[in-house]
Protein backbone atom coordinates (compact mmCIF):
# COMPACT_ATOMS: atom_id res chain seq x y z
CA UNK A 1 0.00 0.00 0.00
CA UNK A 2 0.96 3.60 -0.88
CA UNK A 3 1.05 6.89 0.84
CA UNK A 4 1.65 10.31 -0.17
CA UNK A 5 4.77 12.67 1.31
CA UNK A 6 3.96 16.03 0.77
CA UNK A 7 6.73 19.10 2.02
CA UNK A 8 3.99 21.77 1.88
CA UNK A 9 4.73 26.13 1.34
CA UNK A 10 5.16 25.82 -2.68
CA UNK A 11 3.25 28.01 -4.84
CA UNK A 12 1.74 26.24 -7.51
CA UNK A 13 1.89 27.89 -11.43
CA UNK A 14 1.89 26.37 -14.68
CA UNK A 15 -0.26 24.19 -16.73
CA UNK A 16 -2.73 21.00 -15.47
CA UNK A 17 -4.53 19.15 -17.67
CA UNK A 18 -8.08 18.08 -16.95
CA UNK A 19 -8.96 14.68 -17.53
CA UNK A 20 -12.50 12.71 -18.44
CA UNK A 21 -14.89 12.79 -16.12
CA UNK A 22 -15.09 9.26 -13.99
CA UNK A 23 -18.43 9.91 -13.53
CA UNK A 24 -19.61 9.93 -16.51
CA UNK A 25 -17.00 7.16 -17.52
CA UNK A 26 -18.74 4.63 -15.40
CA UNK A 27 -22.36 4.65 -16.66
CA UNK A 28 -21.53 5.32 -20.10
CA UNK A 29 -19.68 2.09 -20.37
CA UNK A 30 -22.52 0.27 -18.44
CA UNK A 31 -24.83 1.91 -21.35
CA UNK A 32 -22.32 -0.19 -23.66
CA UNK A 33 -24.60 -3.50 -22.82
CA UNK A 34 -27.31 -1.73 -24.16
CA UNK A 35 -26.72 -2.88 -28.19
CA UNK A 36 -24.67 -5.83 -29.77
CA UNK A 37 -22.55 -2.98 -31.36
CA UNK A 38 -19.29 -1.89 -30.83
CA UNK A 39 -18.57 1.13 -28.77
CA UNK A 40 -15.59 3.31 -28.61
CA UNK A 41 -15.06 5.50 -25.59
CA UNK A 42 -12.72 8.15 -25.81
CA UNK A 43 -11.31 10.50 -23.23
CA UNK A 44 -11.51 7.89 -20.35
CA UNK A 45 -9.64 8.61 -16.71
CA UNK A 46 -6.94 6.13 -16.04
CA UNK A 47 -8.52 5.34 -12.74
CA UNK A 48 -9.15 2.49 -10.66
CA UNK A 49 -12.79 2.39 -10.81
CA UNK A 50 -12.57 2.47 -14.74
CA UNK A 51 -10.92 -0.49 -14.24
CA UNK A 52 -13.11 -2.41 -11.79
CA UNK A 53 -15.80 -1.36 -14.18
CA UNK A 54 -13.83 -3.33 -17.17
CA UNK A 55 -13.31 -6.02 -14.95
CA UNK A 56 -17.52 -6.51 -14.03
CA UNK A 57 -17.78 -6.15 -18.33
CA UNK A 58 -15.72 -9.05 -18.67
CA UNK A 59 -17.03 -10.76 -15.96
CA UNK A 60 -19.98 -10.58 -18.17
CA UNK A 61 -18.01 -11.83 -20.67
CA UNK A 62 -18.23 -8.54 -22.86
CA UNK A 63 -15.15 -7.88 -25.07
CA UNK A 64 -13.51 -4.85 -23.60
CA UNK A 65 -9.73 -3.07 -25.34
CA UNK A 66 -8.35 -0.67 -23.33
CA UNK A 67 -5.65 1.59 -25.44
CA UNK A 68 -4.85 4.53 -23.12
CA UNK A 69 -7.57 6.59 -22.86
CA UNK A 70 -9.90 4.53 -25.43
CA UNK A 71 -12.14 1.53 -24.33
CA UNK A 72 -13.36 -0.14 -27.55
CA UNK A 73 -16.51 -2.13 -26.11
CA UNK A 74 -18.40 -5.03 -27.62
CA UNK A 75 -21.96 -5.45 -25.42
CA UNK A 76 -22.63 -8.90 -26.44
CA UNK A 77 -22.23 -9.96 -23.41
CA UNK A 78 -23.04 -13.53 -22.77
CA UNK A 79 -23.82 -13.94 -18.76
CA UNK A 80 -26.00 -11.61 -16.83
CA UNK A 81 -24.55 -11.54 -12.87
CA UNK A 82 -22.15 -8.91 -11.73
CA UNK A 83 -20.31 -10.28 -9.11
CA UNK A 84 -20.06 -8.83 -5.47
CA UNK A 85 -16.06 -9.06 -5.10
CA UNK A 86 -16.06 -6.37 -7.85
CA UNK A 87 -19.25 -4.94 -7.24
CA UNK A 88 -18.56 -4.41 -3.53
CA UNK A 89 -15.61 -2.34 -4.08
CA UNK A 90 -17.72 0.41 -6.07
CA UNK A 91 -20.81 2.13 -6.19
CA UNK A 92 -21.50 3.23 -9.73
CA UNK A 93 -21.23 -0.47 -10.25
CA UNK A 94 -24.52 -0.68 -9.50
CA UNK A 95 -24.95 0.96 -13.20
CA UNK A 96 -25.11 -2.16 -15.03
CA UNK A 97 -28.38 -3.46 -13.60
CA UNK A 98 -30.62 -1.15 -15.62
CA UNK A 99 -28.59 -1.98 -18.88
CA UNK A 100 -29.19 -5.67 -18.03
CA UNK A 101 -32.30 -6.03 -17.51
CA UNK A 102 -33.52 -3.96 -20.27
CA UNK A 103 -31.33 -6.14 -22.84
CA UNK A 104 -31.62 -9.56 -21.09
CA UNK A 105 -34.75 -9.84 -19.24
CA UNK A 106 -32.60 -10.79 -16.44
CA UNK A 107 -29.66 -9.22 -14.09
CA UNK A 108 -28.27 -10.79 -10.77
CA UNK A 109 -26.21 -7.77 -9.23
CA UNK A 110 -24.57 -7.79 -5.92
CA UNK A 111 -25.15 -4.88 -3.75
CA UNK A 112 -22.71 -2.15 -4.25
CA UNK A 113 -19.58 -0.78 -1.83
CA UNK A 114 -17.31 2.57 -2.27
CA UNK A 115 -16.55 5.06 0.04
CA UNK A 116 -18.00 5.07 3.85
CA UNK A 117 -19.75 8.62 3.48
CA UNK A 118 -22.95 7.39 5.17
CA UNK A 119 -25.99 5.64 4.30
CA UNK A 120 -26.75 5.88 0.41
CA UNK A 121 -29.27 3.20 -0.34
CA UNK A 122 -30.34 1.82 -3.84
CA UNK A 123 -33.78 1.84 -3.27
CA UNK A 124 -34.75 4.53 -6.10
CA UNK A 125 -32.74 2.38 -8.53
CA UNK A 126 -35.13 0.22 -7.83
CA UNK A 127 -37.82 1.52 -7.76
CA UNK A 128 -37.28 3.23 -11.28
CA UNK A 129 -36.94 -0.33 -12.30
CA UNK A 130 -40.00 -1.91 -10.97
CA UNK A 131 -42.25 0.93 -12.26
CA UNK A 132 -40.80 0.00 -15.70
CA UNK A 133 -42.23 -2.77 -14.76
CA UNK A 134 -39.53 -5.23 -13.47
CA UNK A 135 -39.87 -7.46 -10.41
CA UNK A 136 -37.27 -7.72 -8.32
CA UNK A 137 -35.95 -9.63 -5.17
CA UNK A 138 -33.40 -9.57 -3.04
CA UNK A 139 -31.39 -13.17 -2.22
CA UNK A 140 -28.20 -13.82 -0.41
CA UNK A 141 -26.93 -9.72 -1.18
CA UNK A 142 -27.71 -10.00 -4.43
CA UNK A 143 -30.51 -8.30 -6.63
CA UNK A 144 -32.52 -10.26 -8.63
CA UNK A 145 -34.67 -8.54 -10.94
CA UNK A 146 -36.46 -9.87 -13.93
CA UNK A 147 -38.95 -8.84 -16.57
CA UNK A 148 -41.69 -10.25 -19.65
CA UNK A 149 -41.36 -6.96 -21.31
CA UNK A 150 -40.13 -3.08 -20.01
CA UNK A 151 -43.02 -0.40 -20.21
CA UNK A 152 -42.71 2.99 -20.43
CA UNK A 153 -44.00 4.63 -17.02
CA UNK A 154 -44.13 8.09 -15.25
CA UNK A 155 -41.33 7.89 -12.80
CA UNK A 156 -40.50 10.22 -9.83
CA UNK A 157 -37.17 10.02 -7.96
CA UNK A 158 -37.32 12.02 -5.73
CA UNK A 159 -35.42 10.74 -2.32
CA UNK A 160 -34.75 12.08 1.28
CA UNK A 161 -31.56 14.66 0.35
CA UNK A 162 -32.85 15.29 -3.44
CA UNK A 163 -32.61 13.46 -7.17
CA UNK A 164 -29.94 10.59 -7.67
CA UNK A 165 -27.71 10.91 -10.55
CA UNK A 166 -27.14 6.71 -10.89
CA UNK A 167 -30.88 5.95 -10.17
CA UNK A 168 -31.74 8.43 -13.00
CA UNK A 169 -29.06 6.70 -15.15
CA UNK A 170 -30.63 3.11 -14.34
CA UNK A 171 -34.01 4.23 -14.85
CA UNK A 172 -32.84 5.80 -18.12
CA UNK A 173 -30.73 3.47 -19.81
CA UNK A 174 -33.68 0.46 -18.65
CA UNK A 175 -36.11 2.94 -20.65
CA UNK A 176 -34.57 3.03 -23.78
CA UNK A 177 -35.26 0.33 -24.68
CA UNK A 178 -39.07 -0.43 -23.23
CA UNK A 179 -42.29 -0.05 -24.91
CA UNK A 180 -43.91 3.30 -24.80
CA UNK A 181 -42.77 7.00 -23.29
CA UNK A 182 -41.15 6.96 -19.97
CA UNK A 183 -41.10 10.06 -17.98
CA UNK A 184 -38.82 11.25 -14.98
CA UNK A 185 -39.54 13.80 -12.68
CA UNK A 186 -37.02 14.90 -10.59
CA UNK A 187 -34.48 13.63 -12.68
CA UNK A 188 -30.72 14.30 -11.72
CA UNK A 189 -29.70 17.52 -13.96
CA UNK A 190 -25.49 17.07 -13.25
CA UNK A 191 -23.53 17.12 -16.55
CA UNK A 192 -22.47 13.63 -16.20
CA UNK A 193 -26.60 12.28 -16.71
CA UNK A 194 -26.27 15.12 -19.97
CA UNK A 195 -23.05 13.44 -20.72
CA UNK A 196 -24.84 10.07 -20.58
CA UNK A 197 -27.87 11.09 -22.36
CA UNK A 198 -26.37 12.31 -25.23
CA UNK A 199 -24.16 8.83 -25.67
CA UNK A 200 -27.55 6.83 -25.40
CA UNK A 201 -28.87 9.30 -28.35
CA UNK A 202 -25.58 9.07 -30.33
CA UNK A 203 -26.47 4.96 -30.04
CA UNK A 204 -29.89 5.43 -31.07
CA UNK A 205 -32.30 6.22 -28.30
CA UNK A 206 -34.38 9.23 -28.11
CA UNK A 207 -34.53 11.44 -25.28
CA UNK A 208 -35.66 14.93 -24.32
CA UNK A 209 -35.15 17.35 -21.41
CA UNK A 210 -31.75 15.55 -20.42
CA UNK A 211 -30.98 18.64 -19.06
CA UNK A 212 -33.75 19.36 -17.11
CA UNK A 213 -36.05 17.79 -14.03
CA UNK A 214 -38.03 16.07 -16.01
CA UNK A 215 -36.39 13.93 -18.95
CA UNK A 216 -38.51 11.81 -21.24
CA UNK A 217 -37.43 9.09 -23.01
CA UNK A 218 -39.73 6.72 -26.03
CA UNK A 219 -38.40 3.43 -25.96
CA UNK A 220 -37.08 1.82 -29.17
CA UNK A 221 -36.78 -1.72 -30.45
CA UNK A 222 -32.24 -1.32 -31.17
CA UNK A 223 -29.88 0.65 -30.17
CA UNK A 224 -26.59 0.65 -32.18
CA UNK A 225 -22.82 1.26 -31.66
CA UNK A 226 -21.45 4.54 -31.80
CA UNK A 227 -18.31 6.65 -30.57
CA UNK A 228 -18.41 8.92 -27.67
CA UNK A 229 -15.71 11.49 -26.00
CA UNK A 230 -16.50 11.62 -21.96
CA UNK A 231 -16.91 15.21 -20.60
CA UNK A 232 -13.72 16.89 -18.61
CA UNK A 233 -14.38 16.19 -14.95
CA UNK A 234 -15.69 19.09 -13.05
CA UNK A 235 -14.42 17.30 -9.73
CA UNK A 236 -11.27 17.25 -10.58
CA UNK A 237 -11.45 20.89 -12.25
CA UNK A 238 -12.58 21.91 -8.91
CA UNK A 239 -9.94 20.47 -7.15
CA UNK A 240 -7.40 21.66 -8.69
CA UNK A 241 -8.98 25.33 -9.04
CA UNK A 242 -8.68 24.49 -4.69
CA UNK A 243 -4.94 23.58 -4.99
CA UNK A 244 -4.18 27.24 -7.05
CA UNK A 245 -6.10 28.87 -4.88
CA UNK A 246 -5.48 27.33 -1.26
CA UNK A 247 -1.55 27.71 -2.31
CA UNK A 248 -1.76 31.54 -3.69
CA UNK A 249 -0.97 29.94 -6.94
CA UNK A 250 -1.57 30.73 -10.60
CA UNK A 251 -2.58 27.64 -12.51
CA UNK A 252 -4.11 26.96 -16.14
CA UNK A 253 -6.51 24.27 -16.07
CA UNK A 254 -7.06 22.92 -19.88
CA UNK A 255 -9.52 21.59 -21.31
CA UNK A 256 -12.25 22.49 -18.04
CA UNK A 257 -15.80 23.84 -18.61
CA UNK A 258 -16.89 26.47 -16.37
CA UNK A 259 -20.19 25.89 -17.14
CA UNK A 260 -19.90 22.97 -15.27
CA UNK A 261 -18.80 24.49 -12.09
CA UNK A 262 -20.78 28.01 -11.58
CA UNK A 263 -21.76 27.07 -7.55
CA UNK A 264 -18.23 26.47 -6.76
CA UNK A 265 -16.89 29.01 -8.94
CA UNK A 266 -19.06 31.76 -6.92
CA UNK A 267 -17.75 30.56 -3.49
CA UNK A 268 -14.63 30.52 -4.60
CA UNK A 269 -14.36 34.56 -6.01
CA UNK A 270 -16.73 35.08 -2.79
CA UNK A 271 -13.23 33.85 -1.04
CA UNK A 272 -10.86 35.90 -3.34
CA UNK A 273 -9.73 33.71 -6.03
CA UNK A 274 -9.99 35.29 -9.12
CA UNK A 275 -11.17 32.92 -12.45
CA UNK A 276 -11.18 33.31 -16.08
CA UNK A 277 -12.66 31.00 -18.48
CA UNK A 278 -10.53 31.08 -21.84
CA UNK A 279 -11.28 29.12 -24.97
CA UNK A 280 -9.40 26.16 -24.08
CA UNK A 281 -9.91 26.15 -20.34
CA UNK A 282 -9.89 27.99 -16.81
CA UNK A 283 -7.31 30.27 -15.42
CA UNK A 284 -7.24 29.93 -11.30
CA UNK A 285 -5.02 32.64 -9.29
CA UNK A 286 -4.92 33.90 -5.76
CA UNK A 287 -2.45 36.84 -4.70
CA UNK A 288 -0.88 34.77 -1.53
CA UNK A 289 -0.44 38.44 -0.37
CA UNK A 290 -4.32 38.68 0.32
CA UNK A 291 -6.30 35.97 3.53
CA UNK A 292 -8.38 34.32 2.28
CA UNK A 293 -12.09 35.38 2.43
CA UNK A 294 -14.57 33.40 4.61
CA UNK A 295 -17.71 32.44 3.59
CA UNK A 296 -20.67 30.00 3.77
CA UNK A 297 -21.64 26.97 2.07
CA UNK A 298 -24.76 24.27 1.25
CA UNK A 299 -24.35 21.23 -0.43
CA UNK A 300 -27.01 20.88 -2.97
CA UNK A 301 -28.07 18.61 -5.81
CA UNK A 302 -26.59 19.98 -9.25
CA UNK A 303 -26.68 22.85 -9.96
CA UNK A 304 -25.39 23.78 -6.02
CA UNK A 305 -22.84 23.64 -4.62
CA UNK A 306 -21.93 19.93 -4.92
CA UNK A 307 -21.43 17.70 -2.30
CA UNK A 308 -18.02 15.95 -3.80
CA UNK A 309 -16.50 19.29 -3.24
CA UNK A 310 -17.34 20.10 0.05
CA UNK A 311 -14.18 18.27 2.20
CA UNK A 312 -11.59 20.41 -0.64
CA UNK A 313 -13.72 23.37 0.46
CA UNK A 314 -13.05 23.03 3.74
CA UNK A 315 -8.76 22.48 3.70
CA UNK A 316 -9.30 26.13 2.13
CA UNK A 317 -11.60 27.58 4.68
CA UNK A 318 -9.27 26.21 7.72
CA UNK A 319 -6.84 29.00 6.61
CA UNK A 320 -9.94 32.07 5.75
CA UNK A 321 -9.72 35.29 7.76
CA UNK A 322 -12.56 34.76 9.77
CA UNK A 323 -15.38 31.89 10.49
CA UNK A 324 -17.43 30.05 7.59
CA UNK A 325 -20.33 27.44 7.98
CA UNK A 326 -20.27 24.09 5.40
CA UNK A 327 -24.14 22.56 5.75
CA UNK A 328 -24.04 19.07 4.27
CA UNK A 329 -27.32 18.30 3.20
CA UNK A 330 -26.53 15.54 0.66
CA UNK A 331 -24.60 13.62 3.10
CA UNK A 332 -24.87 14.76 6.43
CA UNK A 333 -22.35 12.27 7.78
CA UNK A 334 -19.75 12.93 5.40
CA UNK A 335 -17.58 15.37 7.68
CA UNK A 336 -14.80 12.27 8.32
CA UNK A 337 -12.05 14.24 7.31
CA UNK A 338 -12.50 17.12 9.90
CA UNK A 339 -10.55 14.57 12.64
CA UNK A 340 -7.47 14.57 10.18
CA UNK A 341 -7.86 18.61 9.27
CA UNK A 342 -7.44 19.14 12.81
CA UNK A 343 -4.87 16.97 13.51
CA UNK A 344 -3.31 19.72 11.29
CA UNK A 345 -4.28 22.89 13.48
CA UNK A 346 -7.56 23.05 11.87
CA UNK A 347 -10.15 24.55 14.41
CA UNK A 348 -13.48 22.93 13.21
CA UNK A 349 -16.56 22.28 15.48
CA UNK A 350 -19.42 20.03 14.26
CA UNK A 351 -22.97 20.41 14.94
CA UNK A 352 -24.89 18.20 13.03
CA UNK A 353 -25.11 18.69 9.19
CA UNK A 354 -23.09 21.96 9.80
CA UNK A 355 -19.12 22.28 10.15
CA UNK A 356 -18.28 25.54 11.51
CA UNK A 357 -14.51 26.46 10.88
CA UNK A 358 -12.59 28.79 12.74
CA UNK A 359 -9.18 30.34 10.59
CA UNK A 360 -5.74 29.99 11.08
CA UNK A 361 -3.24 31.25 10.22
CA UNK A 362 -1.15 28.29 9.26
CA UNK A 363 -1.71 24.20 9.31
CA UNK A 364 0.72 22.09 9.86
CA UNK A 365 2.02 18.47 8.57
CA UNK A 366 1.10 15.13 10.47
CA UNK A 367 0.26 11.85 9.22
CA UNK A 368 -3.16 11.83 8.13
CA UNK A 369 -5.07 9.00 7.00
CA UNK A 370 -7.84 9.10 3.73
CA UNK A 371 -11.38 8.08 4.77
CA UNK A 372 -13.24 8.43 1.42
CA UNK A 373 -12.10 9.98 -2.16
CA UNK A 374 -12.60 13.54 -1.50
CA UNK A 375 -11.21 13.57 1.73
CA UNK A 376 -8.20 12.31 0.21
CA UNK A 377 -7.85 14.79 -1.85
CA UNK A 378 -9.02 17.55 1.20
CA UNK A 379 -5.78 16.17 2.95
CA UNK A 380 -3.72 16.53 -0.23
CA UNK A 381 -4.64 20.20 -0.38
CA UNK A 382 -3.99 20.64 3.22
CA UNK A 383 -0.76 19.09 2.80
CA UNK A 384 0.37 21.39 0.17
CA UNK A 385 -0.11 24.54 2.16
CA UNK A 386 1.23 22.99 5.52
CA UNK A 387 4.32 23.76 7.49
CA UNK A 388 6.86 20.70 7.10
CA UNK A 389 6.29 17.56 5.91
CA UNK A 390 2.96 15.61 5.41
CA UNK A 391 1.51 11.87 5.16
CA UNK A 392 -1.28 11.12 3.37
CA UNK A 393 -2.39 7.47 4.02
CA UNK A 394 -4.50 4.71 2.51
CA UNK A 395 -4.91 6.58 -0.75
CA UNK A 396 -5.79 3.99 -2.59
CA UNK A 397 -8.98 6.11 -2.83
CA UNK A 398 -7.47 8.75 -4.50
CA UNK A 399 -6.24 6.34 -7.19
CA UNK A 400 -10.19 5.80 -7.44
CA UNK A 401 -11.04 9.40 -9.12
CA UNK A 402 -8.01 11.17 -9.72
CA UNK A 403 -5.60 10.48 -12.63
CA UNK A 404 -2.17 11.01 -11.47
CA UNK A 405 -2.77 13.45 -8.52
CA UNK A 406 0.64 13.25 -7.28
CA UNK A 407 2.08 13.69 -10.68
CA UNK A 408 0.13 16.61 -11.99
CA UNK A 409 0.90 18.50 -9.12
CA UNK A 410 5.05 17.86 -9.16
CA UNK A 411 4.59 19.25 -12.46
CA UNK A 412 3.01 22.69 -11.52
CA UNK A 413 5.69 22.75 -8.95
CA UNK A 414 4.27 20.47 -5.68
CA UNK A 415 6.88 18.63 -3.51
CA UNK A 416 5.18 15.75 -3.42
CA UNK A 417 5.53 11.75 -3.63
CA UNK A 418 4.50 8.19 -3.13
CA UNK A 419 6.50 5.97 -0.94
CA UNK A 420 5.54 2.43 0.26
CA UNK A 421 3.80 2.20 3.62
Amino acid sequence: MDKLVIEGGRRLKGVVNISGAKNSALPIMAASLLTDDTCVINNVPLLKDVDTMIKILRALETKVEKKKGTLIISGKCKKVKAPYDLVSTMRASVCVLGPLLAKKKYAEVSFPGGCVIGPRPIDLHLKGLERLGSEIKIKSGYILARTRKLKGAKIYLGGHFGSSVLATANTMMAATLAEGTTIIENAACEPETVDLANFLISMGAKIEGHSTPTMRIKGVKKLHGTRHAIVPDRVETGTYMLASAITGGELFLKNAKLAHLFAVVDKLRECGVKITEREDGVAVKRNPKQAVKPTTITTLPYPGFPTDMQAQMMSLLCLADGISVITEKIYPERFIHISELSRMGAHILLEGPNAIIKGVKNLNGADVMASDLRASAALVLAGLVAKDKTEVHRIYHLDRGYENLDKKLSRVGARIWREQE
